[in-house]
């Protein structure tokens, strides 16, 4: 496999580079923004470093010459780490459950052999014992499945990401997209694809930017204990530390005593103006009251997305300031059940354009309906938070991290 990385002023650039040195077949392994340091960061915008790889086997005749200089000359030891730290962990996973999927009768010749099919990276001889095997949908639905594939790492793959509760479909479209006839895909190669089509699939994240115009208004909406608070106050925390950015506090929650006390004991800690909102004529005279600053974080109360006396009142406070630049976060927890999670996102949809937040991913090990909300709604993924430490325990969500945990090959921590 060949890998190298190319360095542009956007990821299409750097994407354009690596299809045009490599073809069509180069598969997009690792993207990050190089922001510049010391006083260059003045006069330079960021740039985007992209790793790609391609297979030799699949390398078309337009790009010989390339494979050929590139297997010359090697390849960087940070390139190869690059593809390892994605593919190694999920490799061994799978090689894992090869072995301990042998019936227990098995000689040690027929493990031998498995073991010796999954380290030769090529699936043609690793076929599936048991054709007939069907797998259950996340929802644990016995009558929803699939006859298994006649290849034995298609069909580990498939459960890996069941197992990570991403649904039925979007499994099936996943792997579905695969032609089981081509014999000669190595391992990596596989793992590489379907790496790629999660990471595409979760599309562009977004986190919050302030406004081209002072100020900037930022509603966090929720049901109840999903952690709107707490992420809000890490958000303000690091725009304020991190960024410099001048910022203001509001709070619609007055159902909660507790929550007010906590956005003005964040508030004091920042030295931030703090407000509590009762009407949506007081949100508008407030946001003209600190109008100067760059961003005015709106913490709103949690309640049943069933309750339309509250979703109206909701929308009256997000209409009131519609005059000024205003973003929407719906906070979601990552371990409410997924039909749930579902129905609470149509319902905001219903009320205002949103992105995403998924909280609480510490308490849970299957990431996969941050896949499957971003598909079923097309809302775009901002930030993920796993703890309640502030400003810490807060990331924009990463897809290759999300990719990788999908296929089983993350570490403890979400680490985004």
């Amino acid at each position: 496999m060949i890998i190298k990385k190319y360095k542009a002023a956007t990821e299409k650039d750097a994407i354009l580079m690596a299809k045009e040195d490599l073809g069509p077949e180069a598969v997009v392994m690792n993207v990050k923004t190089i922001k510049r340091k010391g006083i260059m960061k003045l006069f330079k915008k960021n740039t985007v470093e992209l790793t790609a790889a391609i297979d030799d086997n699949v390398a078309d005749k337009s790009s010989e010459k390339v494979v050929d200089k590139a297997s010359k000359e090697g390849y960087s030891e940070d390139a190869q780490n690059a593809i390892e730290e994605k593919i190694n962990s999920i490799a061994r996973l799978l090689e894992q459950q090869m072995m301990s999927g042998k019936d227990a009768g098995s000689d040690s010749s027929d493990i031998k052999s498995s073991e010796s099919e999954v380290r030769g990276l090529h699936f043609d001889a690793v076929v599936s014992e048991n054709p007939a095997k069907t797998y259950s949908g996340a929802s644990g639905d016995k009558s929803e499945t699939k006859p298994a594939s006649k290849n034995r790492i298609i069909d580990l793959i498939y459960n890996q990401l069941i197992d990570n509760e991403v649904n039925k479909d979007i499994a099936d479209e996943i792997i579905g997209e695969f032609d089981f006839e081509n014999n000669s895909l190595p391992l990596d190669n596989i793992l590489a694809n379907v790496y790629q089509k999660i990471v595409l699939k979760l599309g562009e994240v977004k986190p919050l930017t302030p406004g081209e115009k002072k100020p900037k208004v930022v509603f966090f909406v929720g049901n109840t204990g999903v952690g709107k608070t707490t992420t809000m106050a890490k958000l303000a925390s690091k725009f304020k530390l991190e960024e410099k950015q001048n910022i203001a506090m509001l709070s619609i929650d007055t159902y909660r005593i507790a929550a007010i006390e906590q956005i003005k004991t964040y508030a004091n800690i920042l030295n931030t103006p703090m407000e509590v909102v009762y009407t949506p004529e007081d949100i508008k005279n407030y946001v003209e009251k600190y109008n100067e600053c760059d961003l005015i974080f709106v913490d709103t109360a949690g309640h049943s997305h069933r309750n339309e006396e509250q979703k109206k009142n909701l929308k009256e406070m997000v209409d009131a300031v519609s005059d000024y630049e205003t973003e929407v976060f719906l906070v979601v927890s990552a371990v409410v059940k997924y039909k749930d999670l579902l129905d609470i996102a149509r319902t905001y949809e219903k009320l205002f354009d949103y992105k995403l937040i998924f909280t609480k991913l510490d308490e849970t090990r299957a990431s996969g309906s941050i896949l499957n909300l971003k598909l079923d709604m097309g809302k775009t993924l901002s930030y993920a938070t796993w703890g309640q430490n502030v400003p810490e325990d807060i990331g924009v969500i990463d897809p290759q991290i999300v990719a990788k945990s999908l296929l089983g090959g993350a570490g403890d921590g979400p680490g985004f």
